[in-house]
């Protein structure tokens, strides 16, 4: 299926949009769920000549619906975190050959060598639902690395010896957690690290109160002794990610693309600096949608960066790096 979408040969905009648009008169065509869609909308395949022209599918389809371009079987199903009771999608996985092969060479995009770091993983929630995109992604990143420190440490009380440890060795170590979970970290430890990434994810999935971005960087660059704080943005219907290295201000490898469209007018879409709901192209979704509206509020610095700025308020509490503005 590569070789007749090769999205990770892009090169320039015009080789995306190229991409994007074979993908989408395939995905038109051979998912059932978005072909609906497309002909609720009246939308007609022949005329859509640009990124803009193509209809997005609505996140919220992958809780009730089957949303595949490939027949059966699948080799896995990743479910989105929530809460007791609340309904969380589905994304089915025809090849997770393909899945790694986007993840490593994003964090190859953005961080270089896995094997130059420790990685030190903190995603209870993630780890105690199951069938989570995140803990397999990080979990392979934790093999990849082949440091003996590495690994996922739950609510470990060891890890506060482990991360100074690593830290001192002189080495990349990277700490991902889920921002509640490194807050509670942080409460009864503090730190001092020279050579740790702190990377934040997922939100507060409940377990405190959710804070704007910035107070929450300020807690934990305090916390944690360092001077930025990362962020991973993602989330299960899609096969790749997005990072902020500071100030929450992300960037998407060469294979996705992000546009805002406008809240009142969803087919139309904002310039830069105008904040609206996050449309994203991901060309990994090769057998799922690549064409995703997300229930995220967002605003676009330029073609390569974006702000995530928090959901809207009729959406579910999502486990993909939200914060409420």
């Amino acid at each position: 299926m590569l070789n007749k979408f090769p999205v990770f040969d892009i090169q320039t905009d015009s080789d995306f949009e190229e991409i994007a648009l074979d993908l989408y008169r395939f995905q038109s065509r051979h998912n059932k769920v978005y072909r609906q869609f497309t002909e609720y909308l009246k939308i007609d395949t022949r005329k859509v000549n640009r990124l803009k022209d193509i209809p997005f599918l609505p996140v919220e389809f992958f809780k009730t619906r089957q949303v595949v371009s490939s027949s059966p079987p699948y080799d896995t199903v990743f479910m989105s975190s929530g809460t007791t009771g609340m309904q969380r999608s589905r994304h089915y996985i025809k090849d997770l050959k393909l899945y790694e092969k986007s993840f490593l060479k994003s964090f190859q995009y953005f961080y270089g060598d896995i094997k130059q770091y420790t990685v030190l993983a903190l995603l209870p929630s993630y780890v105690e639902q199951g069938h989570s995109s995140l803990v397999y992604m990080v979990d392979m990143l934790i093999k990849k690395s082949g440091k003996p420190l590495s690994g996922f440490y739950l609510n470990d009380a060891k890890l506060p010896v482990i991360i100074s440890e690593a830290d001192k060795q002189g080495n990349p170590v990277l700490l991902i957690g889920v921002s509640y979970a490194l807050l509670d970290l942080i409460q009864n430890h503090r730190f001092k690290l020279k050579h740790t990434i702190v990377m934040e994810t997922g939100g507060m999935k409940g377990r405190r109160k959710e804070m704007i971005r910035e107070e929450l960087h300020t807690y934990l660059k305090k916390g944690f002794g360092v001077d930025t704080i990362h962020s991973e943005y993602g989330m299960t219907e899609l096969l790749s990610q997005s990072y902020s290295k500071s100030g929450g201000i992300f960037q998407s490898p060469p294979w996705q693309k992000i546009l805002i469209r406008d809240t009142e007018d969803p087919l139309s879409y904002l310039s830069y600096g105008k904040t609206g709901g996050v449309n994203i192209i991901d060309l990994t979704n090769v057998h799922s949608c690549a064409f995703i509206a997300t229930q995220d509020l967002g605003k676009l610095h330029n073609s390569h960066q974006f702000e995530i700025l928090g959901r809207f308020d009729h959406s579910d509490v999502r486990g993909c790096n939200l914060l409420v503005i």
